[in-house]
């Protein structure tokens, strides 16, 4: 399994498969090639033999600053199909096991992936945030669903409706997390794991994790669909241009008349 796109860096050895992003100069953040490059990783990797288990990483410093807001204003995702939302449905739906490996800023869907990973090691300078509504828009990934069940809706609303950054500690407290690391140790422990993983009888992996999403894996991708319709239409809408137009002008938004 390989990519083109030297902004996402893969390589698979031993049955695990290793995503990186690799665009630290931009934080990491995403564009729609990139988008469609995790995409078609993530759909071959369910079914490819030679992967048993995939990490997801960044760098010590950023894991993701989220959309790319320049290719995101001239790529805007215009129907359910874009990029964006095939990566959302395909980690929804994966089969395997599926690790990431988290230090630095996760903004948007580089935190929002995180509720459909199995297992998340963070770095103890992790950063978690949401904050769509600062942009006019709605959350994503499923977010409005898995966020309260797993934050509790309190701090779930607390994290999607000011869209504040939350840290390590708090992740771990609510379960987002599995251990807290230095950064330099983050991803070689997501490996270790990994391969301990990768040692075990496939068939009995994807069953169990089958069944601890079975109750909620129809839900799951029904959300990402209702979130993904109207996070376009509020792409069109007054708060969203006067967030974006605020952000390019390097400005603060003003929505008190919108």
């Amino acid at each position: 399994m390989s990519t083109s796109n030297t902004d996402i860096l893969v390589h698979t050895e031993a049955g695990i498969s290793t995503i990186t992003f690799n665009r630290v100069g931009k934080k990491n953040s995403i564009t729609s090639s990139m988008y469609a490059t995790l995409a078609d990783l993530f759909e071959a990797a369910a079914t490819d033999a030679a992967v048993r288990v995939v990490v997801l990483q960044g760098d010590v410093a950023v894991f993701s600053a989220g959309n790319d807001i320049a290719d995101f204003l001239q790529n805007p995702p215009e129907t359910l199909d874009a990029p964006v939302f095939r990566l959302m449905r395909a980690v929804a739906a994966f089969p395997k096991p599926l690790l990431a490996a988290v230090c630095g800023p996760a903004v948007g869907i580089g935190t929002t992936l995180l509720f459909h990973c199995d297992l998340v090691y963070a770095g103890d300078n992790a950063a978690f945030s949401m904050p769509f509504v600062n942009l006019g828009l709605c959350p994503e990934a499923a977010s409005s669903l898995l966020v309260p069940q797993m934050l509790g809706y309190h701090r779930a609303a607390e994290a999607l409706l000011l869209g504040e950054p939350f840290f390590a500690e708090a992740a771990l407290e609510v379960g987002l997390v599995n251990r807290i690391l230095p950064p330099t140790e983050c991803n070689a422990v997501a490996q270790a794991q990994a391969r301990k993983l990768a040692a075990k009888p496939l068939a009995a992996l994807i069953e169990t994790k089958r069944l601890l999403k079975l109750g909620q894996a129809p839900a799951v991708l029904e959300r990402i669909e209702q979130e993904g319709a109207r996070f376009i239409r509020m792409l069109a809408e007054p708060a969203a241009r006067e967030a974006f137009s605020a952000f390019v002008e390097k400005r603060r938004p003003d929505f008190q008349q919108l």
